[in-house]
């Protein structure tokens, strides 16, 4: 295989490596290749991979890979990052952008250097205020696809049952993430393409936010779409009104918008950092002796 030419990027510590294939011509990988690039004891480490390249009508198309090698659905953190790299890569005009991903149109904009706005379609599905049995007790919920589908749950929302979620899981930076994610995100009611799982606090009128994101099987330190589900269904239940600031589990901030009318959500927005780590290329022989 010849070289391939990459970028690292980071958006709210959701990362990315991107390859523009206009640099990388012949560039085909395969999902063994994909987890490997994506491996962080082995490979470069990150969340997905981002290729970027030009299409006719746009100034890109973005096409995601989950860490685990499988095709994204929409990732919110990877679409602001790509807007940025199409800004320094000089495919947008004015500091906009139109482009393409998973064959659905969506825009944003580079506020400043590394402030970029992401324009959202609104949620396609949503379902408030049911429960959902996990760890033996049953947790109230909300679930919302925002381009990706998420189960959001308020930590303070927890039904407590003796000797299993006890009060030492109240605050957010102790709850057992992981392991609720995990058997969330394989749930039967999700079956058979599974879910994310955001579970949040709220701290004068912000929101403190943890994700366990399916494809990368873990923990992220941001979720986009997910903070945007989780935003919504603030909204909703708790009366935060928009713009609604979340403090990701990486310290970053990433602010949510839009608009309300009848109960119908409009006029979504993303808007966070978006920064450049490092670029390099990965030799010929990387992906010798794949198993």
């Amino acid at each position: 295989m010849n070289e391939i030419y990459f970028y690292k990027l980071t958006g709210a510590g959701n990362d990315f490596v991107f390859i523009d294939k206009k640099q990388n011509p012949h560039l085909s990988l395969i999902p063994l290749q994909i987890r490997k690039i994506c491996d962080r004891r082995f490979g470069i480490g990150a969340d997905g991979i981002i290729i970027v390249q030009d299409i006719e009508n746009y100034d890109f198309e973005m096409l995601y890979f989950n860490a685990d090698g499988s095709t994204g659905s929409l990732c919110a953190n990877g679409a602001r990052c790509a807007i940025w790299f199409a800004e320094k890569t000089k495919r947008l005009k004015n500091r906009k952008a139109k482009f393409i991903s998973n064959s659905i149109e969506y825009s944003g904009e580079v506020i400043k250097d590394e402030l970029i706005r992401f324009l959202l379609n609104p949620p396609s599905k949503t379902k408030f205020n049911f429960r959902i049995k996990v760890a033996d007790q049953l947790i109230k919920a909300d679930f919302l696809d925002t381009g990706s589908p998420h189960v959001v749950i308020d930590i303070s929302d927890v039904l407590e049952k003796p000797g299993d979620m006890s009060s030492n899981f109240k605050m957010i930076n102790e709850f057992p993430v992981y392991q609720l994610g995990k058997e969330i995100r394989y749930h039967q009611d999700f079956s058979p393409s599974g879910t994310n799982v955001n579970f949040y606090m709220i701290e004068n009128d912000k929101i403190f936010i943890r994700t366990y994101e399916r494809g990368v099987e873990d923990e992220t330190l941001a979720c986009g779409t997910g903070s945007v589900a989780t935003a919504i269904s603030a909204f909703f239940n708790k009366k935060i009104s928009p713009p609604i600031s979340l403090i990701t589990w990486g310290g970053e901030t990433l602010i949510v918008n839009f608009d309300v009318e009848k109960q119908k959500v409009s006029n979504v927005t993303l808007t966070g950092p978006a920064k450049f780590v490092f670029e390099g290329k990965i030799s010929g022989n990387f992906f010798t002796n794949l198993e």
